[in-house]
């Protein structure tokens, strides 16, 4: 097949996902193309089989904001035809679908056909979707796409509440390729960051309100009162400058490192023992899967399809949002000693095993097929 994919080229969690699966997918013979402004941090080499297209957007005084759906919804077109492109893969709702939408129809005009399969990811449904300017922009592009898909039952469940959807929803979760991401470190190199008797907690994220950073201060914060630590927070974003802030008050500045965004977050979870997830909301939760992967039992707040990925009392532990008594209480339970931690450990490699690669992606091939099959008819 051939298969253009449009997602945002950030560190977020849809656009990791979306160049995963390009990745995956170009592995099984499928060419891709990606298309966005960017190519996606995690695209690092192109081969035969994988592309990038980049969206220009030319500025005109006319308009007070530039407009990429126009831009995006013209590249989209102009790929299609110069690549016999046979299948969009659209990650988000808005403005993805909407722009894939409006590629659909001018080349329907032209007579050539093309299905569209979008992925809900999650702040384009509970947030950005939600608001009253977007909702029946975005209702009308769940609704005008061939296949639609969200990453967690949890996110399913919120799109069907929230709006009126008359599609079917399929529910494929985010996914891994675990074996590589295990033998991708062959040295984990944990003397750079702490002591030989400290433990590495760590947390990755945008460092958004939502994903409330202050409380992973707050847990670590009890953590190192019982147990020698380190505090690694990877990630860059509004919230930085207060967690700083919160981290001096507390006296910990010679015990929480901040990296900002890195590419080597596998590294970083090679040498790390426990990963620490409260957000206020999750569709799904990539970094706790991520960590898990790495062999790293999670604490996490139970929001969203967090139960669905880190299995309380398996691969860590839920608490509810905003709890960080409890959360500490389940992270000093896991540390208590080496056996323990190994068995969690162990035990967060195989709850993860459920999201591998080479179990996810064929439903998305089968979910190709059968929008390909149906626009033909």
């Amino acid at each position: 097949m051939k298969i253009a994919i449009v997602c945002y080229p950030t560190f977020g969690g849809s656009g990791v996902v979306a160049t995963e699966l390009g990745l995956a997918l170009a592995e099984k013979g499928h060419e891709v193309h990606f298309i966005t402004y960017r190519q996606p941090v995690r695209l690092e080499l192109l081969s035969k089989n994988i592309h990038f297209h980049q969206v220009d957007v030319p500025e005109y005084p006319l308009f007070h904001f530039q407009p990429y759906e126009l831009a995006l919804s013209s590249k989209l077109v102009d790929m299609v035809k110069l690549h016999q492109i046979e299948l969009l893969h659209v990650h988000y709702a808005i403005p993805h679908a909407y722009a894939g939408y409006m590629a659909k129809q001018m080349l329907a005009a032209e007579s050539i056909q093309i299905p569209m399969v979008t992925t809900l990811h999650g702040t384009d449904i509970t947030l950005v979707g939600n608001h009253p300017f977007y909702k029946p922009a975005v209702t009308f592009s769940i609704n005008n796409s061939d296949i639609v898909t969200s990453v967690s039952q949890s996110l399913k469940e919120d799109t069907l509440n929230l709006f009126d959807i008359q599609k079917e929803i399929y529910v494929v979760p985010n996914f891994i390729d675990i074996p590589k991401k295990v033998s991708s470190v062959s040295k984990c190199q944990r003397e750079f960051m702490a002591k030989e008797d400290e433990k590495i907690i760590t947390h990755v994220s945008n460092l958004r309100p939502v994903k409330r950073v202050p409380d992973v201060i707050e847990v670590f914060k009890r953590i190192q009162e019982k147990i020698a630590s380190k505090l690694i927070i990877v990630g860059d974003g509004p919230d930085r400058e207060h967690c700083e802030a919160l981290v001096s008050k507390l006296n910990l500045n010679e015990k929480v490192v901040f990296l900002g965004n890195s590419n080597e977050v596998d590294k970083i979870l090679c040498f790390s023992d426990l990963f620490i997830l409260p957000s206020q909301k999750e569709s799904f939760g990539l970094a706790a899967l991520e960590a898990m992967a790495s062999g790293v039992p999670v604490i996490s707040s139970n929001a969203g399809g967090l139960p669905e990925v880190n299995i309380d009392g398996e691969s860590g532990f839920l608490s509810p949002v905003g709890d960080v008594e409890s959360m500490a209480k389940n992270a000093l339970k896991i540390l208590a000693s080496e056996e323990t931690l190994n068995s969690y450990k162990k035990r967060a490699i195989e709850v993860a095993m459920k999201f591998d690669t080479h179990k996810i992606v064929p439903q998305y091939v089968a979910l190709y097929e059968k929008a390909l099959t149906e626009v033909s008819k």
